[in-house]
């Protein structure tokens, strides 16, 4: 039996990507934006990329509520997708869900041992959608980071997976650099809702090494919108087919774009690390 200020919750990591998860199916959880930021803190609080609140939802299985590591909300998760499909598939006993979240609803499916496919739904490609401040050609967007007859990076795309990501085509992916640059873009005048920053180094046709400086959250180890989003710019640009396997740090992810729905599939691994109990 937990107080009225404490809630049970399960550590889990959708390749390496780490989350605090809560069942809020029938006690509500709203935390305060200074209780999220305490509760992600590494060295004092549970430590955690994004904080999850599985909440009652008329129209699906479940609807995804999730924090980023500042306190603010986002939109969606594809990493946590996985993870709260395995839950609620483990809980009633089913080889699919449905899982709603602010950015739109999303199926997921068993694909193995602790594997869970999600169907992202289509990538959002339109400037209004990402959204841009101004009209561009998503493709290759007017962006460069160095000087401007050398730029060091330049010209990403630009793809909504339910939520913004901007997409550069680099072989630099030092920490350095990528948190550098990551934090200078995530926030930049041209991103009003500001935008989660990938560095994709394509290996093959169907291999992406990639690093995501979230926005929110920084440098972390798998950010499975942005696998999608870094498959869908690099496939746009011509650099690899449509289905691809991202490197991440925590691990890998199957990205397929598929053609005949437009859909883009994403298929991982589920990890559950450990239970407890937070103090609000």
């Amino acid at each position: 039996m937990t107080g009225a200020t404490s809630r049970p919750f399960v550590k889990m990591n959708g390749a390496g990507n780490d989350f605090v998860v809560v069942n809020a199916l029938e006690r509500p959880f709203t935390p305060g934006a200074d209780a999220v930021r305490a509760l992600g803190d590494r060295k004092t609080g549970q430590g955690f990329d994004q904080l999850i609140a599985i909440e009652p939802s008329d129209t699906a299985d479940a609807f995804m509520r999730v924090w980023n590591a500042d306190g603010g909300t986002v939109e969606t998760c594809g990493n946590a997708l996985r993870c709260v499909g395995w839950m609620l598939m483990q809980a009633n006993g089913s080889d699919q869900v449905t899982i709603d979240t602010l950015g739109g609803p999303t199926i997921a499916r068993r694909a193995g041992v602790d594997r869970i496919t999600v169907d992202m739904g289509p990538p959002r490609l339109d400037w209004r959608e990402i959204p841009l401040a101004e009209e561009m050609d998503t493709r290759g967007i007017e962006l460069q980071v160095g000087p401007i007859d050398a730029p060091v990076v330049h010209t990403p795309g630009a793809v909504s997976m339910g939520n913004p990501h901007v997409v550069f085509f680099t072989d630099r992916q030092d920490d350095g650099f990528v948190i550098g640059t990551g934090s200078l873009i995530e926030h930049h005048p041209l991103f009003p809702e500001g935008v989660n920053v990938g560095f994709a180094n394509v290996l093959a046709p169907d291999r992406i090494r990639l690093r995501v400086f979230e926005r929110g959250a920084g440098l972390t180890r798998a950010c499975g919108t942005g696998a999608c989003a870094a498959l869908v710019a690099c496939a746009r640009r011509g650099l690899t087919g449509r289905k691809a396997t991202v490197i991440v740090d925590g691990g890998e992810l199957v990205i397929d774009w598929d053609e005949g729905s437009g859909h883009v599939f994403m298929t991982g691994p589920v990890e559950v690390e450990r239970t407890g109990t937070l103090d609000l």
